[in-house]
């Protein structure tokens, strides 16, 4: 789709969202309304989201559509829009052209979300001591702070690089990762994944999580009634 004098980018958007697309296409992030509707088709209008962009670095791409975001007004924190464009970036595939004017792959690079965990405790009822509880109070208002000022909201790793002609395995794909990559395979493409992951990485993955066996206790109802009479013969 290309916007128009009269339908706009957003509105092309909002009508795709409606479609059974699966995959978004969007040519070049290079403005910060194109950056946002990249966030939203990415977030909730198909399975996964292609778009270009010239960044040099991982970091300069996140900080770019960060700030993108938020000259957009889309948010107005910037851990909040930078919490947004990690979430969505899953690969960048960083190509380079040399000075002899060949093109190629550099690296391919894995962005992880950290998941932000409750370090939070309430020790401070045990203590019996004014002082003891005040320290209690400052270890939580140290975690407190360190989330709010330096908490790292992503990390990220090659897991492929070019060195002298060749590509090099460096780190393993997350767990997580893996995981989508494998519900959207069929069977075959899946089962020479999962024999490349255990290959160059020794990681033994299943497709699909084994089901706890149930057991299923049936209740026999009692039979009511007189028991029949023996008889014995002589």
């Amino acid at each position: 789709m290309r916007e128009t004098e009269t339908v706009s980018g957003q509105e092309c958007l909002d009508v795709q969202k409606k479609t059974d697309g699966s995959v978004n296409i969007i040519g070049e992030v290079a403005t910060d309304p194109v950056a946002s509707w990249m966030i939203q088709s990415a977030q909730v209008a198909s399975k996964f989201t292609l778009f270009t962009h010239h960044a040099k670095t991982f970091p300069d791409l996140v900080t770019a559509l960060r700030n993108s975001m938020l000259r957009a007004g889309v948010f107005k924190d910037e851990k909040t829009a930078e919490e947004q464009v990690v979430q969505v970036l899953n690969f960048d595939i960083h190509l380079v052209k040399d000075f002899r004017g060949r093109r190629y792959i550099e690296r391919v690079t894995e962005c992880i979300p950290v998941e932000e965990k409750n370090e939070y405790t309430f020790d401070h009822r045990n203590q019996k001591t004014l002082e003891g509880k005040f320290d209690k109070f400052m270890d939580n208002a140290t975690h407190y702070f360190s989330r709010t000022t330096n908490r790292e909201l992503y990390k990220h790793q090659n897991i492929l690089e070019y060195h002298d002609g060749t590509y090099v395995l460096t780190n393993k794909i997350s767990d997580h990762n893996i995981r989508e990559m494998l519900n959207n395979m069929d069977d075959s493409d899946a089962e020479e994944f999962i024999k490349f992951v255990e290959r160059n990485w020794g990681t033994k993955i299943k497709r699909y999580e084994e089901e706890e066996e149930t057991q299923e206790v049936v209740a026999q109802p009692k039979k009511r009634g007189r028991k029949p009479k023996t008889e014995i013969k002589s």
